[in-house]
């Protein structure tokens, strides 16, 4: 079974999300079956990637959100993130363009190792204060999941991967989501936002019962039928 991801590294539901879906697959018995794909998609694109803001001017300056509301709903962020086991540190998060670190996740994915490079981004961003925009600080995390540095380099300083981020962004937009984290479960569902970890759980149940599972017989198996070793009446 195939869940896609549509996510953003300055996403704090994202994250959220992301451990809220990882708690609810570790309690169902299918868990080694489904493969997670994780895609990209940008909040804001317009962001300059050689700037950086912190998380409160940002809302201020760029949303115009006033202060004391910005504070007020980092902290609601803030407690939701500690029920999903995430220890949020807005007061050293930077906010700047996503793009590279978007490169990388690209890049991690032909090393199997996205879901790796997508937890350490989000630690990066959330809770260390490093600039997920910065050359140095890709290439670090890339070298720390066992990624030649060299070819992070290239990665995330050249246009080699632009087209694999891109295509995820429009594939967004095509199937009209504005909003993540986005979850399509095998092709069929789709769960958007950061739900509970019983949401996720009810969801995977059900669309692995529906696409995955075998049929459910509820004939009886009496009736006349043939098979690979004849027919039987």
């Amino acid at each position: 079974m195939k869940i896609e991801i549509w996510s953003d590294v300055m996403c704090p539901f994202c994250y959220i999300g992301k451990n809220n879906f990882e708690q609810a697959l570790n309690k169902l018995p299918f868990k080694d079956e489904v493969e997670v794909e994780w895609k990209s998609f940008q909040l804001d694109p317009t962001l300059d990637p050689k700037k950086t803001q912190d998380t409160i001017q940002y809302f201020r300056e760029k949303k115009g959100v006033p202060e004391a509301q910005a504070t007020q709903m980092l902290s609601q962020v803030t407690q939701m993130g500690k029920g999903a086991g995430i220890d949020f540190d807005f007061g050293k998060a930077l906010i700047t363009n996503t793009f590279s670190a978007h490169k990388l996740l690209h890049l991690a994915k032909k090393h199997n190792k996205s879901n790796e490079m997508e937890e350490a981004l989000f630690i990066a961003h959330f809770i260390d204060g490093k600039n997920v925009g910065d050359t140095e600080v890709l290439v670090a995390l890339a070298e720390s999941l066992g990624i030649d540095k060299e070819e992070a380099r290239q990665a995330v300083t050249t246009d080699q991967l632009d087209d694999e981020v891109n295509q995820d962004i429009l594939e967004a937009r095509n199937n009209g989501v504005s909003g993540v984290p986005f979850f399509v479960l095998n092709g069929k569902y789709a769960v958007s936002g950061a739900q509970p970890v019983e949401t996720f759980e009810n969801a995977l149940q059900q669309t692995y019962k529906e696409t995955v599972s075998p049929f459910k017989d509820i004939s009886g198996g009496s009736g006349a039928s043939c098979d690979a070793d004849g027919c039987s009446i």
